[in-house]
């Protein structure tokens, strides 16, 4: 497992990024390889909605990585990301609505759930939300 709070800035989102891929390479899973690319999306999107619609003054997110075995199969990557805004919840997985194609925003989560296996909101106690995803992993 993988857990490190960073500041919730522009800087916070590339800093958890890059320490993702970094990781990940630890893992076994070179930079540039399908997971290590997959992942890195999905922390960068999920890292910049935390900074910028997650972010409280003062407060910082944190990213965290877990690789869980699965029974006869390779395993998950569990990719989470937690913030301390409670009120301010993406929508549910399924009900995302792409936004108009003169939009400059509103794509992040499209991309987490174009890559991702399954994505979810779960709250995080005692405030804020974590913004979960999971990325099968390949037979190696």
């Amino acid at each position: 497992m993988f857990t490190q709070r960073f500041s919730a800035t522009r800087r916070g989102a590339r800093l958890a990024r890059y320490l993702a891929v970094q990781q990940l390479d630890v893992w076994g899973f070179p930079y540039g390889g399908e997971v290590s690319d997959s992942a890195a999306a999905i922390v960068g999107e999920l890292a910049a909605n935390a900074v910028v619609h997650g972010r409280v003054p003062g407060r910082d997110f944190e990213l965290r990585l877990v690789k869980l075995p699965g029974p006869g199969r390779p395993g998950t990557l569990r990719i989470d990301v937690a913030d301390t805004r409670t009120e301010r919840r993406p929508p549910a997985p399924g009900t995302l609505v792409p936004p108009s194609p003169d939009s400059e925003t509103g794509r992040g989560l499209l991309v987490v759930a174009a890559l991702a296996t399954s994505w979810t909101v779960l709250d995080r106690p005692p405030v804020g939300k974590i913004v979960r995803a999971a990325l099968e992993l390949p037979e190696r």
